[in-house]
């Protein structure tokens, strides 16, 4: 009985230190799941009616310069030439 008695000391201070490790393992998995933080998205685009139309300055047909919201442009690859622009122009 007295190898029993000494050994129990033993197998109680190993119970303890494999107990503490066992805790330390969940520590990664409470890590990702439970106590996960969720970041907040933040969009890049401007936030829509700003109030902030861009424009840009365009030649109408009548010769009058007019500031137009880009968005309603067609753009056009090439330049047009000056000949093409004077039939263009009604006087």
């Amino acid at each position: 009985m007295n190898e029993i008695e000494m050994n129990s000391p033993k197998a109680k201070s190993r119970r303890k230190i494999l107990a503490r490790i066992g805790l330390l393992s969940l520590f990664p998995f409470l890590k990702l799941g439970l106590f996960s933080k969720k970041n907040p998205v933040i969009s890049c685009a401007p936030p829509p009616g700003d109030g902030k139309k861009e424009t840009m300055k365009v030649l109408s047909q009548d010769g009058k310069l007019l500031e137009v919201d880009v968005s309603k442009v067609k753009r056009i690859e090439g330049k047009i030439s000056d000949e093409e622009l004077r039939k263009w122009i009604k006087v």
